[in-house]
């Protein structure tokens, strides 16, 4: 076999040159490999890039429907299942309300004595909403109402925690045709602090992107509202009075059909009796034999007499609501003066007495020892 001699001198056949050849291609195409796996497992700067930006992205959308403050601590009083309509005779104070609203960069702020129906009357407004009896820019809005005492604090969200107002306020600007309800709104307003609630809320309202109907007692109006000028520029003040003696009634009347739907009992007499019976626990309620209190008003000291004439009936099994049953809701009322319970409860025995008698219904005198005032008068 022929040897071939290179320039060291050293010599080869070609059979093992041949085996030198393939080595060496073989060599080759081992290093192209780990060139093209390299390639593949190493991404390019494009790649990385478009990687970061897409993380990103789904991050970010992500992050706003981790925590929703309106579904956790709100109620939709838009969704609710009304009886009746909610806010009977307040149809001057809905009527200012939705005008309010239709401002430009305004928003409500319901300032009336504890127990007068203010959160009746925005739950009036979300009852004509399901009506669709309201203007067409009012329509298809819903009515979240929210404590504030809820929006205090943080929560966690992932590795950090984030003010649950912040997280209101964000939330409120990607969600259209949302008017917040916050009861006690006062609590809101700092105490000089330059991060407090209502500061957090003063951006979305300058620009209109955020509406609210506040409610507030006439006392912690003067007490904390009025201290924070800028906070109360954005809001128009609604003024909601106490009801007479008439209004009072009829707010009575359309209360029935609510509590016969709760408790599955009615009264069985005819709309005069009726009429004259929700006359009768007004009349007892009234300005100067109401024990003096803060929730010792029109419409809801006599509501609360209302109430517990339908609760004896339960408490005795009965299935129907009888003048009995008013009667001694307002001998054991807490917020009436015990002369004034006296008085009226011999008016009511005179003024039934043929009714009673019908129905074998004894009615017992009650005396001033029978009820004294309570300690915790309300």
């Amino acid at each position: 076999m022929d040897k071939l001699e290179f320039f060291d001198g050293s010599q080869t056949n070609d059979q093992e040159l041949e085996t030198m050849r393939i080595g060496s291609l073989n060599t080759a195409d081992d290093e192209k490999n780990k060139i093209q796996v390299t390639q593949e497992l190493i991404p390019s700067e494009e790649e990385e890039s478009y990687s970061d930006v897409k993380s990103e992205l789904e991050s970010d959308m992500e992050e706003p429907l981790s925590f929703s403050v309106l579904d956790t601590y709100g109620e939709d009083l838009t969704l609710k299942k009304y009886v009746a309509n909610p806010a009977i005779a307040r149809d001057e104070e809905i009527k200012r309300l939705m005008i309010v609203l239709l401002t430009p960069e305004k928003s409500g702020l319901l300032v009336g004595k504890p127990g007068i129906g203010k959160t009746a009357i925005v739950e009036g407004l979300a009852y004509l909403i399901q009506q669709g009896n309201v203007p067409n820019a009012l329509k298809g809005y819903h009515i979240i109402k929210l404590v504030s005492s809820s929006l205090v604090g943080k929560v966690q969200i992932g590795n950090q925690e984030e003010m649950i107002m912040h997280l209101l306020v964000n939330e409120l600007k990607r969600k259209n045709k949302i008017i917040l309800f916050i009861d006690e709104i006062h609590t809101l307003i700092g105490q000089g602090e330059s991060m407090d609630l209502a500061n957090m809320l003063k951006a979305g309202l300058d620009r209109g992107e955020i509406k609210v109907v506040g409610a507030t007692t006439t006392i912690e109006y003067d007490t904390y509202v009025v201290r924070d000028r800028a906070f109360l520029r954005r809001f128009e003040r609604i003024d909601v009075l106490e009801p007479d003696r008439d209004t009072t009634v009829k707010i009575l009347m359309g209360t029935l059909p609510k509590l016969e739907k709760q408790t599955g009992i009615h009264f069985t007499y005819n709309n005069y009796i009726i009429q004259s019976l929700m006359e009768a626990i007004v009349d007892a309620t009234s300005e100067f034999k109401r024990v003096y209190g803060l929730s010792a008003m029109y419409p809801d000291v006599a509501l609360s007499v209302l109430t517990q004439a339908f609760s004896n009936a339960l408490f005795q099994n009965k299935s129907k609501v009888t003048l009995e049953d008013v009667y001694m809701a307002i001998k054991t009322s807490r917020r009436i003066y015990p002369d004034s319970i006296v008085k009226e409860l011999a008016k009511f025995r005179e003024q039934f007495k043929e009714l009673a008698t019908e129905e074998h219904i004894t009615l017992p005198v009650v005396t001033i020892e029978e009820v004294e005032v309570k300690e915790d008068g309300e």
